[in-house]
């Protein structure tokens, strides 16, 4: 393993590395740290030189004075400006979860020269119509607080899986991801690199009461949209909610390691 850190934009970025075969970064999302996204690493780093990051106000990097999605994007950008150093042998695998999803896309479709290939986890998705509406403020505001406050013990002992938002911070990051999602497809089109999805199939859960069927209907029609407009996408579904990559680790390891084996080494 090796560890050192990224200073930019007044935030400090610590960046870790280890595992052997073809360069991956993994980017994390909102609400999760690289310590969360451990099982996933450390499955990924039996085929692949694993590299991972916190963004600002999660984990161990520093705090901003405020967040936003561009500031989220120029972490990315940092970290992958800092690979130099390492002396890849050629251009990563760009992975991003959630949030990390949408950052991998807008990245890659400004420097598309600088990733092999995207593989999106069940975000980054150019859903037809608002995700959150006038109607879901109540709820998105209350998970976005509840969230806060289990934070607040990590907050206290500044562990690797803090977050340091508020719950404003990440409601009003909730909603302006909805809306940069609006012109994603715009993105895509930019892209001349592989791009595979794994999404959830349940995003908001199981319940077939209240706003969850809408929300998960939306998600599936994002997909197909995105498919529709870029066939070319490779698309998986996991049966889990969005915290497919805490829960589904092995499965999420299992579709990147056999889209990438060596020819000649069978799939299993």
């Amino acid at each position: 393993m090796r560890h050192f850190t990224v200073h930019h934009d007044g935030v400090t970025i610590p960046v870790s590395r280890g595992g052997r075969g073809r360069p991956l970064v993994l980017c994390p999302g909102l609400n999760s740290t690289q310590a969360d996204l451990h099982e996933l690493t450390e499955l990924l780093r039996r085929d692949h030189d694993v590299v991972t990051f916190d963004l600002r106000g999660h984990g161990l990097a520093s705090a901003a004075e405020r967040y936003s999605f561009d500031g989220f994007l120029s972490d990315l950008v940092a970290v992958m400006a800092g690979l130099g150093r390492l002396d890849l042998p050629s251009a990563p695998v760009l992975v991003g979860y959630s949030l990390g999803a949408d950052l991998a896309v807008h990245y890659a479709s400004e420097r598309p020269d600088t990733v092999a290939e995207l593989v999106l986890i069940d975000g980054a998705n150019p859903v037809p119509e608002p995700f959150i509406t006038e109607a879901d403020l109540a709820e998105f505001r209350a998970m976005a607080e509840d969230q806060a406050k289990r934070q607040k013990a990590e907050r206290a002992e500044g562990t690797a899986r803090q977050v340091l938002l508020t719950a404003q911070d990440i409601l009003d990051l909730q909603i302006e991801i909805d809306v940069i999602r609006s012109g994603l497809l715009d993105r895509y089109r930019k892209i001349d690199r592989p791009i595979s999805v794994i999404m959830s199939t349940t995003i908001a859960g199981d319940s077939a009461e209240g706003r969850t069927p809408r929300h998960n209907q939306l998600w599936r029609a994002g997909v197909e949209r995105l498919v529709h407009e870029r066939p070319h996408v490779a698309r998986s579904w996991l049966d889990a909610d969005h915290r497919l990559a805490f829960t589904h680790a092995p499965e999420i390891a299992e579709i990147i390691r056999s889209a990438h084996l060596p020819a000649g080494r069978p799939t299993p």
